[in-house]
C-alpha cells in the first residue's frame, strides 16, 4: 500500500508539465477519393455492363441447365457448373450461364 502511495505521488508532478490541449482548426477531411481514369494499361478490358446482352436470357433463370441448348444463343457462351472449374480468360460479349447444385440456371452473366 505505501509503494502504491509512493508511486501516485511521485507521478503527481509530472503531469502538470504535459503540454495544455491547444483548441486550434478542426480539419475535415473528406474520405471519398477522387478516381483517377488510368490510361495507356495494356491488358486491361472494361467491364461494361450487360456487353454480351445476358440480361436476354433471365427467364432462363431456375431451369435445367439441359435448356441451354434449346435457347437459340447466337453468341459465344459458357456453362459453369456448381464449383466447377472455370477458366479465367475474360470475354464481354460471352455469356456465361452459372448452375447450381441441383444443376439449374443460377445465374447468367458475361465473362
Amino acid at each position: 500500500m505505501k509503494k502504491l502511495l509512493l508511486v501516485a505521488l511521485a507521478a503527481a508532478p509530472l503531469a502538470a508539465c504535459a503540454p495544455a490541449p491547444s483548441a486550434g482548426p478542426v480539419v475535415v477531411v473528406d474520405p471519398a477519393p477522387v478516381a483517377v481514369p488510368v490510361t495507356g494499361v495494356a491488358g486491361l478490358q472494361s467491364r461494361e455492363p450487360d456487353a454480351c446482352h445476358a440480361g436476354d436470357y433471365v427467364a432462363a433463370l431456375g431451369q435445367p441447365g439441359t435448356v441451354i441448348p434449346t435457347l437459340g444463343v447466337t453468341r459465344q457462351y459458357r456453362v459453369v457448373e456448381y464449383r466447377g472449374i472455370e477458366p479465367q480468360e475474360y470475354d464481354p460479349l460471352r455469356i456465361v450461364f452459372r448452375l447450381d447444385a441441383a444443376g439449374r440456371i443460377q445465374n447468367v452473366d458475361c465473362g
